[in-house]
Parts: structure tokens; sequence; C-alpha cells
């Protein structure tokens, strides 16, 4: 018997400042947990781990704002999260959470480690500070223009534009994320990360992972071409782990550093929870353990390049991911989730009116695995009635009905099979290898494929042989052998769906009088004689009115949006406006700037003289639907270099609350150089 393969998984951390959405469940919990619950099937040894986020800025800030203290943030949220999770049977060896005296002991362990082995050093630096709220503002709580490629949105740590990583104090034009005003430059001292140090290392380690998905791998590979830089460790707010230093008071680590280091604290609370304290090593110290973490594309950076920079200068000897199958994003309705907008469909909401496993379905069948994909309350209902209800309900239904109506429940099986019978049950074990290939593999999409053209296969033989015409016939072993090969297509369906639907197929089980142990290895067992049990509808349809009601909440969302308070900028005297030089201006040519994929190069005519300008309308616009425009334009700007054009003017345009750009054009014709104002 072949040793068992030992696996580490790891979702990653929900952050405890509000209830879970379908976004996160596609992303990091449903694959990890069917990939799980296959590995178990595989009687593999595998330990599931992970844990709310419950430290940073976001959560103080909610806390102030419900004037509460961020443990009783934190609390109602891991609880919240934790009850989604449950109701969605997502099921974790142990789900605990950053704020705990265990995590807070080993994150000041690793920061105490990394500085006495010289990767650490303390700086004074200049950040930007909110002087409405009086508080310093962390990397991701400060936007504005990107100082390389100029592209607006910017976060203080990173441009989605270009990729590259930003100093924060270099973002240009800089808004507070906390208030909307413009923060100053304020000096403080902090502790930074000298990742640069680690870059040779990474590198080589890096280069073995050739297997990992095309899209965490590009994604690595551009970023470390742009080089490491050292990255601040500490933070300026009251709700963290402590820096555990005599000089650090009023610091305390930054969150994407104590984080991931959730998933040990988490594995060494687990261990303490069955009686073995020292069990944790048997997964994190043992070489032969596979650590893989499900995440979004958004956190591939801390799970690729942070998180094992730090455990590689341990004195553990701590493992190093296997692989990181990251995902993409899941959008709804066409347009990118917001949690801010209400723009989402909150797990607790969809577990109040449907069928959690019906979920579980739709975003397997749907993964964005690797690229976006859409969650449509139409499709959704259309997927789950035709698949679930009309094919493989519809077959265990047509089977089961017809066992009871014409061998009072009683299949037997039948001394051999004939040529159509075998050809078939051979097609089934087919799908079955690429199933288990595809959860191997992490392709949960074609799984959910393959499982449902099992079903139809199934569905398509009883159709052939027509058990109802043989009974009509007389020829009752004949229609007994359609029953007992479309029961078997059942029980290969029960064991190859149960890592998506658990209960669904437990239940599936149980009709066929079949047990609730069951492995991977047993699919290669036959059905033997069949007694049925407690038959009943495998799935139920989702009707018009439960999806219209789901709609009229998203319509309700947009409503709520279109009458929000707008918010005002300061005040200016008239003088100053009239200083703008506004213009009409006709664009004549226009194309994609390399390696910026919100950037255009576009040339004006003003009537008297021609500009080059640069603009970040190129997810909106496609350069030859700019050609001919006469668009409004402000001339008066001081030209500066993006991506090594420089930008001589500024086009005029406007956004909604999604962030899509309408250029601001003109409703009668003005020849190109007249005087806006």
């Amino acid at each position: 018997m072949s040793e068992k393969q030992k696996y580490l998984v790891t979702s990653a951390l929900p952050y405890a400042n509000g209830p879970l959405h379908i976004g996160h469940v596609a992303g990091a919990y449903l694959p990890a947990d069917v990939f799980v619950r296959f590995q178990r099937l595989q009687a593999n040894d595998v330990l599931y781990v992970c844990g709310s986020d419950e430290h940073g800025a976001p959560i103080s800030i909610k806390a102030e704002a419900e004037g509460v203290t961020p443990r009783d943030i934190v609390d109602r949220y891991h609880d919240s999260i934790k009850k989604s999770f449950d109701g969605l049977m997502i099921n974790f060896d142990n789900f605990s959470g950053t704020a705990r005296a265990q995590h807070s002991k080993l994150s000041q362990e690793f920061f105490t480690n990394l500085l006495e082995r010289g990767f650490i050093i303390q700086k004074t630096s200049k950040q930007w500070f909110d002087q409405e709220q009086n508080r310093f503002l962390a990397d991701r709580y400060v936007e504005g223009e990107c100082p390389h490629c100029g592209a607006d949105g910017a976060r203080g740590d990173q441009c989605d534009a270009c990729g590259k990583l930003i100093d924060a104090v270099e973002l240009k034009n800089p808004i507070s994320k906390i208030s909307g005003s413009t923060p100053i430059l304020k000096s403080t001292t902090h502790w930074y990360l000298e990742l640069q140090k680690f870059e040779d290392e990474l590198k080589e380690w890096l280069e073995s992972k050739k297997y990992w998905k095309e899209n965490v791998h590009n994604f690595i590979s551009n970023f470390l071409e742009n080089g490491l830089i050292e990255r601040a460790i500490t933070r300026d707010i009251d709700w963290g782990v402590p820096v555990p230093l005599e000089n650090a008071e009023g610091k305390v680590l930054y969150v994407w550093f104590d984080a991931p280091i959730g998933y040990i604290s988490s594995t060494k609370e687990w261990a303490e929870k069955i009686g073995e304290p020292e069990k944790w090593k048997d997964y994190w110290l043992d070489k032969k353990t596979k650590l893989i973490h499900f995440i979004g594309k958004d956190n591939i950076i801390f799970h690729t390049i942070f998180f094992p920079s730090f455990l590689m200068e341990q004195p553990e000897d701590y493992i190093l991911p296997y692989d990181v199958p990251a995902n993409e994003f899941l959008n709804l309705e066409g347009q990118k989730m917001s949690t801010s907008r209400n723009w989402t469909v909150w797990v607790n909401d969809f577990l109040a009116d449907f069928d959690g496993e019906y979920l579980r379905y739709y975003l397997a069948a749907n993964a964005p695995e690797n690229k976006d994909s859409d969650f449509y309350w139409k499709d959704f209902q259309t997927q789950t009635n035709n698949d679930l209800a009309n094919v493989l309900g519809n077959l265990a239904n047509r089977v089961f009905a017809f066992s009871n109506k014409s061998f009072e429940g009683k299949i037997n099986q039948p001394a051999e099979l004939s040529e159509l019978s075998a050809k078939t049950l051979n097609s089934a074990k087919l799908l079955i290898d690429e199933i288990g290939g595809n959860y191997s593999e992490y392709k949960v999409r074609k799984a959910s494929k393959n499982i449902i053209e099992m079903a139809r296969l199934g569905n398509k033989y009883f159709d052939e042989t027509k058990p109802w015409a043989e009974v009509k016939a007389g020829n009752m072993k004949e229609a007994e052998e359609t029953l007992y090969v479309c029961s078997e297509i059942l029980r290969l369906i029960s064991i190859a769906f149960s890592p998506i639907l658990p209960t669904k197929m437990l239940k599936l089980r149980e009709m066929l009088g079949l047990g609730k142990d069951f492995t991977w290895e047993s699919l290669d067992n036959v059905i033997g004689n069949i007694t049925l049990n407690n038959i009943a509808p495998l799935f139920k349809k989702v009707e018009d009115a439960e999806i219209q009601k789901q709609l009229d909440r998203l319509e309700a969302s947009k409503k709520a949006l279109e009458v929000k308070e707008l918010e005002h900028k300061d005040h200016i005297d008239f003088e100053d406006f009239l200083k703008v030089e506004m213009r009409v201006g006709k664009i004549l040519k226009a194309e994609k700037i390399k390696k910026a994929n919100k950037l255009l190069k576009v040339e004006v005519d003003f009537g008297s003289e021609k500009r080059v300008i640069v603009a970040g309308i190129a997810k909106a616009y496609k350069p030859e639907e700019l050609i001919g425009k006469k668009v409004a334009m402000v001339l008066n700007l001081k030209p500066r270099k993006v991506m090594g054009v420089e930008s001589q003017a500024m086009i005029l345009a406007a956004s909604d609350e999604d962030g899509k750009l309408s250029v601001l054009t003109l409703d009668r014709e003005l020849p190109a150089g007249s005087e806006i104002g």
C-alpha cells in the first residue's frame, strides 16, 4: 500500500469588519473545501485551518464610528463569518482569529527573530497623516496618481495599472480614503523588513514552481522584475499586535505581517484543542507536507513573496508553500462587486432564502479559476434548475419511481451486462478518471461539468433502453438491467459529487440503501443488489418569485446609491477658477501605451496648435472610438512625463461609482480651440 500524502491547507483569513459575501467564497473557501474533501476521500492526511483577520485600521475606524470597542467588532463578525461557513458546509479543522494571545505571542517571536538576524531596520520617515482624523494613514488608506505611470486611483502600496510597488509618499495628488481630505506628510519612526535581502533566495525557490497556475506564475514574475524594496512592518494605530520593543510604544505590527502567521497560530490552537500541543510540528516542520494556500488574486504577493520570506529566516525549519492556486474575481450581474455600495450577495442573506449547496454548485460550476467570472441571479436559477433538478434530479426520480412501481423498490444485479450497458458504464468510469484529475489540479469547474455529463449519460441510456416498453412487453430482466446500470451511475455520482454537494450526496446514498462511509477507491466496487430507501426529490426548483426578490434587493441598492448625498470639495475664489484655461480639443490620433493597460497617448488639435496628452481612459475607450471627438480639455497644467511621454494637457472625464469613465463631449458643433468658461 502506497504512503498517503500529507496536506496542510489554508484559506485566506477573512477580514473581521463585515459579513462574508459570495466573492470571498468563490475565491478562497469553496475551492479549498472541495480540495480537502477530495483528498480525504483518497484517505490522505489533510489538515485545513483558517481564522478571521482581526487587526488593522478598518476595524478601529468602524469601532469608533459605532462607539464600540474593536473587540466588539471582531467578535461580531468572527461569529457571523463562522456561521456563514457552517451554512455552506465549509468545514475547517480549526477556525481561529488573530486577536488571540497565542497569535500575538507567535507574531512577536517572528518579528524578534527577523530583527535579531538583521532583516529588520528602524527608520524615521515621512508618512501621510490625516489631519481631520488625527491619524497616520496605512498605505491602502491613501490613493492618488501613480508616480510611475500616472494612473489615477493608485493605492499607497501598489498601482494596479502598471503593477509596480509604490512608496506611498511618492503618490501625486493624494487623498485620504477615510475622510476624503488631502493628507500631509509627517515624520514617524517605524521598522522595515528588508525584502531585497530575500530576493535571490526567493527567485531560486520560485524557479522550482513551474507547475503553478499560469496567472499566479506570471503575476510573481512581473512583480519580481521590478525588484523588491524595504517595506514597513509596523504602524501607528491602537489595535493590533504590539511591537515587542521598549522604544515602540504606540506601535503595532502591520496587519500584512501578522495575518499569515495566523495559519501557524491556528494550527497550534488546533493541536492544543485535541490535547497534543506539539502536533502542529507534524505539519509545519515536516518536509513531506504539501502546504497549499487558497486565495484570491489580490493576495498573491503576500503568500508567494512576503510570507515565504519571513518563514525562511526563523529558528524553526518551516515548510514553504507547495502551491498557491489563486483564483480571479467573481463579479455580480456584470459589475465589479463593491461592499461599500452594497453591490454584492451576502452569504447570510443567501442562506436565509436558499439551500447553501445550491450556491456551492453554482460557484463550483462557474469558478473564476483562470479569469474573472460572473454571478447572475437568472443564470443561477437556470443552471440550478437545469443541471441539478432537470438532469441529475430527473435521473434519480425516474429510476427510483420506476423501480418502486415495477419492482417494489428492489433491483437485482444482472448476471451479465449487454454491450450497451457495459459501454455506458465504461463511459461513466472514464468520466470518473477525468473528475479525479480535475479535482487534483483545482479544476472544480471542469469536475462539475464532468459530473453533470455523467448524469446526462444516464438519462440518455434510460431513454435508449426504454424500460417502460420492456415491462409492457414482459421483458422484466431487460428493464431491471436498465435500472441497475442507472443506479450504478448514481452511486458513482454520489461519491464523485460529494466534495461539492456533501449533504445531497449522502441523501442520494441513503435512497440507494448505501452507507455514509465511502472512499474514492470504493468507486471501483459494484453496487450489488439494491433496496431503495426513503425516496424523496433530491432538488427543489428555484422559482421565479425567489429570483425576483433578489433582483429587487439589488435594484434597491442601486437606487440607494442614486440618491447618495454628494461630497463637496472646499470653496475656491472665482479668480482662482478664472486661472484655469479650458478649451475644446479635437482628437486626431489615439494609441495604447505599452505596459500600461489604462493609458492612451492622444494627439489633440486646438485650431492653432496641436498637443499630445496621456489619458487614463484605455479601459473605457478603444483608440479608434475617440478619433474625431471634440472634448473638453484643461491646457494650462504643467506638462509632466507619464511612461516616457510628455503630457501637455488634461482631458476632462466623469466617472460613476463603479469607476466607469466618460469623456466630456459637446452637444453642438464648435471649432477646436473654443474657450470653455
